[in-house]
């Protein structure tokens, strides 16, 4: 744990979405809690947990996402992986949404093009179909637990777009250490839309989860 407390505002009454909103709200606010300083120097520790995971050293295309304020800093993650030759591919957001990628081509380049929108790369967009490039998807989250079912920020905007992933491809969800939730004990509500992830990474470890068969 990162010395935060693992939020759980969930009884057996809640419907669904409404545990899922009760959730979301409760790791916000943690999120929220942390400093700027605190944030940075975690940003730092997950860009080298990733360079520690096999998979990822030897991808030659990794998906990943620019974060936005009070999401784990991937900055650092995306400097550490272009440093060390990965091509990466980030979220373009079209019109209603829609799903696309296109190259990452360092921080200058990234552009918000409308306010509580990730950064995006300025590049000319690949398709949704691009994400099959990628050896290892490594995917924004709100919590993950070991079953492998992530809690995204609400929109299903990743739901959808895992669809075009290869079957061999792996994905990962970055969260602090206390949004990695114990499915036995505090399992994660779930929709039939909800696609399970392979792995988690945290600001200070990694691992497959058990549905992966690694």
């Amino acid at each position: 744990m990162s010395g935060m407390k693992q939020p759980y505002p969930i009884d057996t009454r809640f419907e669904i979405e409404d545990a899922k909103a009760a959730l979301r709200s409760a790791i916000r606010s943690n999120r929220e809690a942390r400093s700027e300083r605190l944030r940075q120097e975690a940003g730092a520790d997950f860009a080298k947990t990733l360079l520690t995971v096999p998979q990822i050293r030897a991808a030659k295309t990794l998906a990943l996402y620019a974060s936005r304020p009070g999401e784990p800093d991937t900055g650092p993650a995306l400097d550490a992986l272009t440093h060390v030759g990965k091509r990466i591919i980030l979220p373009v957001l079209g019109a209603g949404l829609t799903r696309d990628w296109a190259v990452y081509r360092g921080a200058e380049d990234l552009q918000q093009r409308a306010p509580g929108r990730p950064p995006e790369p300025s590049g000319d967009p690949l398709g949704p179909e691009a994400l099959a490039q990628a050896d290892v998807i490594i995917a924004p989250a709100l919590a993950v637990d070991s079953a492998g079912l992530r809690l995204g920020q609400g929109g299903g905007w990743y739901d959808r777009a895992l669809v075009h992933a290869r079957a061999d491809a792996r994905t990962i969800a970055l969260v602090y250490p206390e949004e990695l939730y114990d499915a036995q004990e505090r399992p994660l509500p779930r929709e039939d839309h909800d696609q399970l992830v392979d792995g988690v990474a945290t600001t200070t470890s990694w691992q497959w989860l058990a549905h992966s068969g690694l």
